[in-house]
């Protein structure tokens, strides 16, 4: 039996203390918290107050880099000098260099919303930091995330077997895809030399990438050609896979798009789900911009054949208007993606592992472990707002693109200088100067480089380009992407004002109305 030595503990406590100099404080008092909810809720405030008379563009991106680099501050070991109120400036500071992604004007790239009630889910869940990743830590957290999950499952068209998985975004939900139609179809003898993989040139660049970092070489990615309206091509899809067939190539796997990047094109997915169920290949959908659409009537219209898909990939941080930093996975058969990523661990034993019949485990359906309470940034808008409203926003978009299109139409066909692009499949309207007879195209993407700065500097709204294929070859096009749910008919009544001012177009010679 043992004797406790308390002279000898008592040193080896203030061993510690003299190492530390100090016991470490790193919580806040009750006061303090009140002090920097304030100066956040401030610079938000200033923030959300600001966006209506804001540059829809920001400040230039060398003025941006500019201010980064004057109020960079290296980390010290005391506070920083001149406390809260230094760090509230270097956050203001922050927010104007930078695109302003939230404002009403921002029509660039696909818009993201930032709604303030996931600012505030993430505000609770990072407070209280309960681990998420096995059911049994937190089974009423992970049960609000499953219903998420299931409900969007069901808007999408999936049954009851569905499951699915939020992610960091779009790209680590393509890879999850990827990893699961490889660990479904191929066996874990395959040389992946062998096998091949078919999408289309206007797929989203992290599609490839998720190919490539599953293990399969570049050398079986078949890019499939598309239609005048960017589509894939069915009938080449399906005379591909016959040929990589004949000549001993595995063919697993098919990747469309619901909503291209570029212009929103829609993939004909019916026509593509029947070319794979004939060969029995796994059709993959990437619907980061566009999958959210299905929640709206149109945009399910619009859509139809997704839910034959037997993956899907949206982020509800575009149509959903969320934060950045969430993407979503579903799976028609939950346990495909189950089987996929599910492992265990020594030190795990003492939790119960999820039963899908009770509460899934988020960590048996993805890579991560450790991960954040993504399902209450979704969760809280939907219980605060109704989902009726998400469908009333994104039906609006779609009603905003056609009205963006027909009014550039109107320009175009009244002789202005402009050549619009096919009608919107989802909420991107694409257009540009067109070449003119004996143009060279660096000539043309000349002019249009100066258009998208003559729209930009207004302030008004912010667009981006794009480069889409043409019988003339491959030309720089402007896009305009409709998404922002604080995006209303203003935006699009300012950038068709501006496009009326276009001079008239040499070919159709007319006066300015």
């Amino acid at each position: 039996m043992g004797t406790h030595n308390p002279t000898q503990f008592q040193r080896r406590i203030a061993g510690i203390f003299h190492r530390v100099k100090q016991v470490p404080k790193l919580d806040l008092s009750r006061p303090e918290r009140e002090e920097l909810a304030h100066a956040i809720m401030q610079l938000v405030d200033e923030h959300l107050g600001a966006l209506d008379s804001r540059r829809s563009g920001g400040l230039s991106e060398a003025a941006s880099f500019e201010r980064a680099r004057a109020l960079s501050v290296p980390i010290n070991d005391e506070p920083i000098e001149g406390g809260l109120s230094k760090i509230q400036e270097i956050l203001r500071q922050g927010i104007e260099a930078s695109l302003p992604t939230t404002g009403a004007g921002y029509l660039a790239y696909v818009p993201g919303g930032g709604l303030v009630a996931s600012a505030f889910a993430d505000l609770f869940s990072d407070t209280v930091n309960r681990f998420t990743g096995l059911a049994s830590a937190a089974p009423l957290f992970c049960r609000l995330e499953a219903d998420v999950l299931a409900w969007l499952a069901a808007e999408f068209g999936y049954g009851q077997d569905a499951r699915g998985l939020l992610t960091s975004g779009g790209s680590m939900a393509n890879f999850n895809a990827v990893v699961t139609a490889r660990s479904t179809k191929l066996s874990e003898q395959t040389d992946l030399r062998t096998v091949t993989v078919y999408t289309s040139s206007q797929v989203h660049h992290s599609v490839e990438r998720s190919v490539t970092l599953a293990g399969i070489p570049r050398s079986g990615v078949r890019t499939v050609p598309v239609d005048a309206d960017m589509k894939l091509n069915p009938v080449a899809l399906e005379e591909m896979i016959r040929a990589d067939q004949a000549a001993g190539r595995l063919p697993f796997l098919v990747l469309a798009s619901a909503g291209t990047t570029n212009t929103g094109a829609i993939d004909p997915l019916i026509d593509i789900s029947d070319v794979c169920r004939r060969l029995d290949l796994w059709l993959h959908v990437d619907g980061a911009y566009g999958g959210a659409f299905v929640l709206s009537a149109e945009g399910k219209r619009r859509l139809a054949g997704i839910e034959r898909a037997d993956s899907i990939v949206f982020d509800p941080h575009k149509g959903m208007f969320l934060p950045y930093g969430t993407g979503c996975l579903l799976v028609r058969d939950g346990r495909h993606l189950r089987d996929a990523h599910r492992e265990s661990a020594e030190y795990l034993e003492d939790f119960k592992h999820g039963d899908d019949q009770r509460i899934p485990s988020p960590t048996e359906y993805g890579p991560e472990l450790s991960r954040d309470f993504r399902g209450l940034r979704i969760w809280l808008p939907l219980m605060l707002h109704g989902a009726q409203q998400f469908r009333d926003a994104l039906a609006e978009k779609l009603a905003l693109a056609e009205e963006l299109w027909e009014g550039a139409r109107r320009l175009q066909d009244g002789g202005r200088d402009l050549e619009v692009c096919g009608p919107p499949q989802l909420s991107t309207v694409a257009f540009r100067h067109p070449r003119r007879p004996g143009e060279s195209t660096e000539e043309t993407d000349r002019r249009n480089t100066v258009l998208l700065d003559h729209i930009n500097r207004s302030g008004r709204v912010f667009l981006s380009t794009t480069r889409l294929p043409t019988p003339e070859g491959s030309l720089l096009t402007l896009r305009a992407c409709i998404l922002s749910f604080r995006t209303h008919a203003r935006e699009v009544a300012a950038l068709l004002e501006l496009l009326g001012g276009l001079g008239p177009s040499p070919d159709h010679p007319t006066e300015r109305s």
